[in-house]
């Protein structure tokens, strides 16, 4: 008996992963941004955790309900696509099996062949085939508002929390130097995490997270130091 071959494709992985990479990357610098800045200005450690916990919140619910809007947008798009698309295949079926046969020949199939290829895909599943050749909407890549949200809330919550672990456990007058340098260590372990989970280099998804992490936890505390305010 022939084994069934099985593959498994890291762009299966897309709708989730982005929305987690993004979440989790916002929370650890939103966060780690704002104790430092807190910090530069000469607050206290209550202060710190205030801002800091503060931060968490409203960052999760802002996280949670920008995703569920523009992936409820998306998905509207998307609606509207196939309902579209729907009523098309009603009305116009002859023009519509030529549009699908020229995107079978647009990439290389023969006139035959692609002709032939559109009425089986047609009487097999007519909006699906539509919808994943003309439209590009496929089962991994359909929108899911909810489950968006709720991943982006969590991940930024996760990333959120580290850096206010870190200010229960530092100097006070070193909770700025230590939160940047744990808040560094972990975007590196974000940055190389996704990158795995994508199939991407570890290295340059490491790098990249990083770079951009210290640079805004170093201008935020640029501006706490010269005006000696938190932000």
């Amino acid at each position: 008996m022939r084994r069934q071959h099985k593959e498994k494709h890291n762009v299966s992985r897309i709708g989730w992963l982005r929305a987690a990479v993004l979440g989790a990357n916002d929370g650890i610098v939103s966060t780690a941004s704002l104790i430092v800045g807190v910090a530069a200005a000469a607050g206290s450690t209550s202060e710190i955790l205030l801002a800091g916990t503060a931060g968490l919140v409203a960052g999760a619910m802002s996280m949670a309900a920008g995703e569920y809007v523009s992936v409820s947008s998306q998905a509207d798009t998307e609606q509207a696509d196939l309902a579209r698309e729907r009523q098309e295949l009603a009305e116009q079926p002859q023009e519509e099996l030529n549009e699908l046969t020229k995107i079978f020949i647009a990439r290389g199939v023969s006139e035959a062949v692609a002709l032939e290829v559109a009425k089986q895909m047609t009487e097999h599943d007519a909006l699906g085939t539509h919808a994943r050749e003309e439209l590009g909407i496929t089962d991994f890549g359909t929108a899911k508002p909810v489950l968006a949200a709720f991943t982006s809330a969590m991940t930024f919550t996760a990333g959120a929390l580290p850096p206010l672990l870190i200010v229960l456990f530092s100097p006070f007058h070193l909770i700025g130097v230590y939160v940047y340098i744990a808040t560094i260590f972990f975007l590196a372990i974000l940055g190389a995490l996704g990158a795995k989970l994508g199939g991407a280099s570890l290295f340059r998804g490491a790098l990249r997270v990083t770079f951009w992490g210290g640079a805004a936890m170093a201008a935020t505390a640029l501006v706490g130091t010269l005006f000696n305010v938190a932000v």
